[in-house]
């Protein structure tokens, strides 16, 4: 009988604690992760669960200077699309993360999402530098000293993406578990053209996220967006037998 199949897990409350202690952080302090404390996270989330075990993700992992150098790069391209929508064709995502028409319910959920977190930056509708300054932010990792960038193969079906968001998902709760903070990152998908390059991708290869890792600013106001979640009775429904 193996090791996983009669491992019994001592602390579950730990578990569920990193998994609901989770959420996005947007401000980071600079001090650096350590290598090693790195590469057992990504060992440790190399565990999820892929099919037929294709384990179809592949991770960058930038800092210092190599990610400074792109977050310029993509600030410029940020500011110029700004400038000139007309570009806006130059950049595309390789998949649609978002729909293109947004319904009820989660027209809602978005709309809130966003004026959650802008009332709570003091950013109103009517000032659009601020809100830009606020996006361009996502394209410096918000102050993170690690970003990962996670790539899957093109030639890769639609399923890969589920088991790409498993693997984020370890990721992300195998660094709470050590402390550390994280913020997933669809919005550095529609600027792909400028980052695989960057990080030395193949053309085969899409991006599927990105992802800011490192040490909470437990001091700057944004961190204290929390969002809710729906309660289980609203997404659940228990299947009866017929007859």
């Amino acid at each position: 009988m193996s090791q996983q199949l009669t491992a019994r897990i001592a602390d579950p409350a730990s578990v569920d604690a990193a998994i609901e202690n989770r959420f996005s952080v947007r401000a980071f302090l600079p001090t650096p992760v350590p290598r090693e404390m790195l590469e057992n996270i990504l060992r440790v989330a190399s565990r999820a669960p892929s099919g037929a075990n294709a384990q179809p993700w592949k991770v960058y992992v930038l800092e210092g200077a190599a990610k400074d150098s792109l977050a310029k790069k993509v600030c410029a391209a940020h500011d110029e699309l700004r400038e000139h929508p007309e570009l806006e064709t130059r950049y595309r995502e390789d998949y649609d993360y978002y729909p293109r028409h947004w319904v009820e319910p989660y027209l809602s959920r978005r709309r809130q999402n966003g004026l959650s977190l802008y009332a709570l930056l003091g950013i109103g509708k009517d000032d659009p530098d601020a809100r830009h300054a606020q996006r361009q932010r996502n394209f410096q990792f918000f102050g993170a000293p690690v970003g990962l960038m996670v790539t899957v193969d093109r030639v890769m079906g639609q399923g890969s993406l589920l088991d790409c968001g498993a693997f984020v998902q370890n990721i992300m709760l195998a660094a709470r578990a050590r402390g550390l903070h994280t913020c997933p990152q669809a919005a550095w998908n529609t600027y792909a053209s400028i980052v695989l390059p960057h990080i030395g991708a193949t053309a085969e290869e899409m991006l599927v996220c990105a992802l800011a890792l490192g040490w909470a600013d437990e001091s700057a106001p944004v961190n204290a967006f929390f969002t809710p979640r729906e309660p289980v009775g609203s997404f659940v429904r228990w299947v009866q037998a017929e007859g």
